[in-house]
């Protein structure tokens, strides 16, 4: 069984995050790493071949050079090889031009199982893996609490705040993973060192057949137009009570349309 994983490096969230005069994220201004949400996909990943004894993991990432360690990470944790889509063009694609690029790389991999994160901490779409099984005609089983293989088929665990679902279909398939599938593990010293023998193709969009018009700003089918910081926190308002808090408490939620 071949698995790949898409994974994402993104800017660090407790960074001091900045957009550039064009609305695209300012990389440079702040330290990347590979997505938190995207290691769960990879732990899942790893135990799926390990329990099945076979098989191999191989983790895909579009972006620039400087991505380069989310992959490297990947490979320490277990990962046996990388996909690196490098293009100038790609600068400023947006969620259907990356799922465009990301799907023609994965049709090259041919793999049994496609795993994602449930989302990226910097855009926080949700959307790549629905478009990804769109574009290859694959079904979805998404926000994963658990899933298990067995044989042609794929199962998940979809737990919200009103159900437990379970979700079986027919492999290839195209399965996101929620951080409630549990912790993903550390790389090990000994992966480390493993990871830097590993190899790691390097595409771009001419490799993978693709007209740099359908991607980047200008291929963009969606446009930012404007963006501000989020306010700061106003103060609250203090109640003395001295007999009649209660009333004041009632009296401020009916002006503010609570009660």
């Amino acid at each position: 069984m071949r698995i790949a994983v898409l994974v994402k490096y993104v800017p660090d969230a407790a960074g001091d995050r900045h957009f550039t005069p064009i609305f695209t994220t300012e990389r440079d201004a702040v330290q990347g790493l590979l997505c938190e949400l995207d290691e769960y996909a990879i732990e899942q990943a790893l135990q799926l071949v390990e329990t099945a004894g076979e098989g191999q993991v191989t983790v895909l990432t579009m972006g620039p050079d400087n991505a380069a360690p989310a992959l490297s990470r990947a490979l320490s944790m277990g990962a046996d090889d990388a996909v690196h889509i490098v293009d100038d063009c790609l600068a400023g694609s947006d969620a259907l031009a990356t799922s465009l690029v990301l799907a023609a790389a994965l049709a090259r991999i041919d793999a049994d199982l496609i795993l994602t994160g449930m989302a990226s901490t910097d855009a926080g779409l949700s959307v790549i893996p629905a478009m990804v099984a769109e574009r290859l005609s694959l079904p979805l089983l998404s926000f994963a609490s658990a899933l298990r293989v067995e044989g042609k088929y794929v199962t998940i665990r979809r737990d919200d705040d009103e159900a437990t679902e379970t979700i079986t279909t027919t492999l290839p398939a195209v399965v996101s993973v929620t951080d409630r599938t549990g912790e993903a593990r550390y790389p090990s010293f000994k992966g480390i060192l493993a990871a830097k023998k590993k190899h790691i193709e390097r595409l771009s969009l001419a490799g993978l057949g693709i007209d740099p018009a359908q991607v980047g700003l200008l291929g963009a089918m969606t446009v930012m137009s404007s963006v501000s910081r989020t306010p700061s926190r106003a103060a609250g308002v203090k109640v003395l009570d001295e007999g009649s808090g209660g009333i004041q408490a009632a009296a401020y939620l009916a002006a503010n349309g609570f009660i």
